[in-house]
């Protein structure tokens, strides 16, 4: 069994070699990384260097991360109002987050399919079970307009 070295907070090669091995695991955000590197206890300096190093190497891009979050997320029938509040909580820049949410699907066609998926083919004709359907949709990440195109547009959500 491979012993890890003992960490040094005030080393930089240490604090890459952790960085590097949490990104061999998965990949991070920046500021999520930046996180879990303080928390080992380097020093804050060590480790913004280590993660400026590691951004100009392209080992850590946060654009690839949020491209690769919102397709995973997505996939999983999460709306881009859900994926943007969890880009946003991981420390990601606006910009980057309005790029991968713009390069994702149709966000009216995956609110369609995750309806179909929960709900079944047949419509809600109750106001009920249009509102019980919105309120899942909601949940899930959806716009109110996402939500409108796939129950109808006579339905108020707001």
């Amino acid at each position: 069994m491979a012993r890890t070295p003992p960490i040094d907070p005030q080393d930089p090669a240490s604090a890459r070699t952790a960085a590097v091995s949490l990104l061999a695991r998965r990949d991070y955000a920046s500021g999520e990384l930046r996180g879990r590197l303080e928390k080992k206890g380097f020093d804050h300096t060590i480790v913004d260097g280590t993660i400026l190093e590691l951004l100009e190497q392209r080992v850590l891009d946060d654009a690839r991360y949020a491209a690769n979050y919102v397709s995973y997320h997505a996939e999983r029938g999460e709306g881009p109002i859900r994926i943007e509040a969890d880009l946003q909580a991981l420390g990601l820049p606006d910009d980057l987050i309005a790029a991968a949410l713009a390069a994702g699907p149709d966000w009216r066609v995956l609110a369609r399919e995750v309806r179909l998926r929960r709900f079944g083919s047949a419509e809600p004709m109750e106001s009920r079970e249009r509102l019980r359907q919105a309120r899942f949709l909601q949940y899930r990440g959806f716009s109110s307009d996402h939500i409108r195109s796939v129950i109808g547009a006579a339905f108020d959500l707001d």
